[in-house]
């Protein structure tokens, strides 16, 4: 039970960070300092005597505004630069929380009150804490999806391909990637409440930045861009952990079981780079009904017969011109021409402007 409950909360900071990188291609080599921050955001609540509920919210705002503080000036940079921001501002974050003990009492850490009442080690109360977790997980899935599989969902895939493009169609990209960067950090933040009422103490040490590299194990091993992907790895991840623990007692081991795992676990990700890509599972296709519309129109099925499919063949028209507007745009960058595309009632319209483009 108590393999599984770690699961789960780390199976919602997993699809937080499957978010910004599996949705939108953020390297966030930092997401250990937002689960971190959740964590003490709830231990510090519960302090001063808020409910667990409370705590929770409050964990997941502070996390998203810690997030859209981290963002500004890291979504400035490339993704290898972004990412080696992002790791140096969560062993900040962490740096702090260790050394100021006004915070949360340093390196002593602090005591957090479980959300179940029960007395822990008891059946009932694991059984009630699996509830909490995996209620909590479903939600934070359902989200996800319910974000993926929409517009916004959409045109965040069209940042993480190719973002000069989606800036070309009229998409704010930085304002798309602080936004999933607050989201991603916000559900981290819950997880990391989670935690904390779950082993009722956090510390600095608990958070290091190996733990951001197991989460990324997780995403990676599962599938980049699918949520149940990312499930399956939480899973594989948790079992070789939970498996080494248990393989200390046996003094047949050759070697030290946490470096057997690690062993393992980087022979498999190996294997999993070199044969699949994408992951165990691949990445989930969007389902919409505008995707549905369009395939049938592709196909030319019902022969023109029915609205949606002749608005389809219309809309597919129009994205064809932008196209074409957009590769002028592209290989107008030379020229010194710019090339505004936009459409209007269904029709694609291409404006030139004379002149040096500046980006």
């Amino acid at each position: 039970m108590d393999g599984l409950a770690y699961t789960g909360i780390f199976a919602i900071s997993a699809l937080a960070l499957n978010l910004q990188y599996g949705f939108t291609g953020l390297a966030n080599f930092g997401h250990v300092a937002f689960f971190m921050v959740g964590a003490y955001a709830t231990a510090l609540a519960a302090a001063a005597g808020l409910p667990f509920p409370l705590c929770a919210f409050l964990s997941i705002v502070v996390a998203s505004f810690m997030g859209i503080i981290a963002s500004l000036p890291a979504l400035r940079l490339r993704e290898d630069y972004l990412a080696m921001a992002t790791i140096a501002f969560g062993e900040i974050l962490r740096m702090v929380f260790k050394n100021e003990e006004w915070i949360a009492h340093g390196v002593w850490g602090i005591g957090v009150p479980s959300a179940i009442a029960l007395g822990g080690g008891t059946r009932e109360f694991y059984w009630l804490q699996l509830l909490l977790i995996f209620s909590v997980l479903a939600l934070c899935l359902l989200l996800i999806r319910i974000v993926g599989n929409s517009p916004y969902g959409r045109v965040l895939r069209a940042v993480r391909d190719d973002s000069l493009a989606a800036e070309v169609y009229g998409k704010n990209v930085f304002g798309y990637k602080a936004q999933v960067f607050a989201l991603g950090s916000s559900l981290a933040g819950l997880s990391g409440s989670l935690f904390a009422q779950y082993v009722q103490y956090v510390n600095p040490y608990m958070f290091e930045p190996t733990l951001t590299f197991s989460m990324w194990i997780m995403v990676i091993l599962g599938g980049v861009g699918n949520n149940m992907g990312v499930l399956l790895g939480a899973l594989l991840v948790e079992f070789f952990e939970r498996s080494a623990r248990m393989a200390k007692d046996l003094r047949i081991m050759p070697m030290d079981p946490n470096n057997l795992r690690a062993i393992i676990v980087g022979i498999l990700i190996i294997f999993v780079l070199l044969y699949r890509p994408g992951g165990l599972l691949k990445e989930e296709k969007v389902k919409t009904p505008a995707i549905k519309a369009f395939k049938v129109a592709r196909k030319g099925e019902g022969g023109g017969e029915g609205e949606g499919e002749e608005r389809a063949k219309k809309i597919l028209s129009a994205l064809a011109k932008l196209r074409e507007c957009i590769k002028m745009r592209l290989n107008s960058r030379k020229g010194g021409t710019e090339i505004r595309a936009h459409t209007k009632h269904g029709k694609a319209i291409a404006k030139e402007d004379k002149g040096d483009m500046k980006r």
